[in-house]
């Protein structure tokens, strides 16, 4: 490597040091004024529901365009093509479900938690011990992607290549350094800023991911004329794959003389679908979101304005992807890491040398791996708060304490718990490192599918359903969930599971949705059926809370 080089890539360090200390900065002293403006545990839980319907739409933006979103789907289109594509579908399509049939009738229900709506016209303690741990493994699996996320950029961000280092550090290292670094930042957002200090640095984050892919995109345009045409060709002829812009590269791909093998391929496209539809309205981070505004008209009123958001975003990770396959090169985003989550960030250097050189393309860089970061520092908080907020509300005070915990208990115990996700996100992660972000997303989304969207619905429009039927829908959909993950491919028996030299796999499909959501309607019906219990007068006040809003603000605010 030449001096001048040498120079350049010192430079493109210390651009993009400066900028993601300052992102840091910034968004810590937003923290520390929430912090002092975080009184009571509706401040804590909710942020005081004192957000506008267009606050609350980039916050929910923020916590939907996460790593998986600006790394993993963007990877996903450069190295699988049209089947990458599908991810960005799929998270759009979900939206309508949280529009139609969740985001006002839970406000109207609830007061901070999911566990609030399940739990009102059922026994307390066992069905909000059962959301509780329904939360929380959903949450850490969610939280796994953007770790993982965050291990891949550092190497990128410090230029390590292979056989190199920086002080001291090789890339492997640099991963485990940035998956802690990460974990440490977002317990202190949670634990200092509460739900408000979360929403504020999901607002700016959205505009700074915003404005970097919008620049990215307009810069990777404008090399190719702004004719995506041209672009997507280029994208097909430097993939070396045949199909490229087709589908069926990685998902329903048809086996010659396998019609087993092409049958499972075919079923594993649908059941990624049922996750992808119908798990964002069970995300637990999302969720919550819907009660940080007044009424359940601005929570209507946020979800669109997040769908406009997230649909122009999956519209740019469309050309980020093809544009990383036609101008970064398949095998260099291999290079770079295995399951293509650095190509939006390789993306950037490579525009940026074309556009003005070498220190054009670490400004570049740095610019968009700083907003990278962004997204994941601020998805990781909502993640944390989730299940922190439901583990002191749910569990702590409505379970061990029979409801009679003060405001003041409430938070501690959230701050506690905040710290105690962290540390096993942190850990978990460092063994997941290798996998795609955006398929891990997928997966935690096959659990919030199974495990949540079923007994929430249910609970909302059901008269007969009960403690029994909750219990089995959410412990039925998780454990089948859960369980048909840890035997399948993802875990052991390929190249890029979790544990490539073991291989127990048996159940033949990555994402588990196609199975584990039956199971789980299947689990909450009969379990409803077999138990006597019916309380036809609170479903009818239920009712009446979720449709009209009558009641909601007493439910607040007591």
């Amino acid at each position: 490597m030449s001096l001048a080089q040498e120079a350049v890539n010192e430079s493109g360090r210390l651009v993009t040091i400066v900028l993601f200390s300052l992102m840091v900065a910034a968004t810590l002293g937003i923290t520390v004024w929430a912090g002092r403006n975080t009184r009571s545990a509706t401040d804590f839980h909710s942020g005081g529901r004192g957000f506008s319907p267009l606050q609350n739409g980039l916050a929910i933006g923020s916590d939907y365009m996460s790593a998986a979103s600006f790394l993993g789907i963007a990877g996903m289109i450069a190295l699988f093509g049209y089947d990458g594509f599908l991810y960005s579908i799929g998270f759009l399509v979900a939206w309508l479900v949280a529009l139609l049939l969740v985001a006002e009738l839970l406000r109207n229900s609830g007061r901070y938690t999911m566990g609030d709506v399940l739990s009102y016209r059922m026994q307390q303690r066992p069905v909000r011990t059962a959301a509780s741990v329904s939360t929380l493994v959903v949450s850490i699996f969610y939280l796994l992607a953007q770790m993982v996320g965050a291990g891949a950029l550092i190497a990128l961000l410090l230029g390590i290549q292979e056989g190199e280092t920086f002080l001291g550090m090789d890339a492997a290292t640099a991963k485990i350094v940035g998956i802690v670094v990460v974990g440490l930042l977002m317990t202190v957002y949670v634990t200092f800023g509460g739900m408000k200090g979360t929403t504020w640095v999901q607002i700016i984050k959205a505009i700074i991911l915003m404005a970097g892919a919008a620049l990215l995109t307009v810069l990777t345009l404008a090399l190719y004329g702004f004719n995506l045409g041209a672009l997507m060709s280029d994208a097909a002829a430097a993939s070396g794959q045949e199909g490229f812009l087709e589908p069926g590269l990685r998902y329903g791909v048809e086996v010659a003389g396998d019609p087993l093998q092409t049958m499972w391929n075919k079923l594993d496209l649908i059941s990624l679908g049922m996750a992808l539809v119908l798990g964002t309205a069970g995300l637990p981070h999302i969720l919550i979101r819907f009660y940080t505004v007044p009424d359940s008209q601005s929570a209507r009123k946020s979800v669109n304005w997040g769908i406009g958001l997230i649909g122009v975003f999956y519209l740019m990770t469309l050309v980020l992807g093809f544009g990383a396959a036609a101008l970064v090169g398949h095998e260099a985003i291999r290079a770079q890491d295995a399951a293509g989550n650095t190509a939006a960030p390789q993306l950037a250097q490579t525009v940026g040398e074309q556009i003005g050189g070498s220190m054009a393309g670490a400004v570049l860089l740095a610019i968009i791996a700083s907003a990278a970061f962004a997204a994941i520092l601020s998805t990781v908080a909502g993640l944390v708060i989730a299940s922190s907020s439901s583990l002191a509300h749910d569990f702590y005070n409505s379970v061990l304490r029979g409801g009679k915990a003060t405001g003041a208990e409430e938070v501690r115990v959230a701050k506690i718990a905040a710290l105690c996700v962290g540390v096993v996100s942190i850990l978990l992660a460092v063994f997941a490192q290798n996998l795609n972000v955006a398929f891990l997303v997928s997966l935690a989304f096959a659990m919030a599918a199974s495990a949540n969207l079923p007994t929430l619905l249910l609970s909302l429009f059901w008269k007969r359903f009960n403690t029994t039927g909750a219990l089995a829908g959410i412990y039925g959909g998780l454990i089948s969930a859960v369980g048909l993950v840890f035997f399948s491919p993802v875990v052991s028996g390929s190249e890029t599971a979790l544990f490539p030299g073991a291989d127990f796999a048996w159940f033949p499909l990555p994402n588990p949705a196609l199975v584990s959501v039956p199971i789980s309607v299947l689990c909450a019906v009969v379990g409803t059926l077999m138990s006597k219990e019916q309380d036809s007068g609170k479903f009818m006040m239920l009712q009446v809370r979720a449709l009209t809003g009558a009641g909601a603000e007493k439910a607040a605010d007591h």
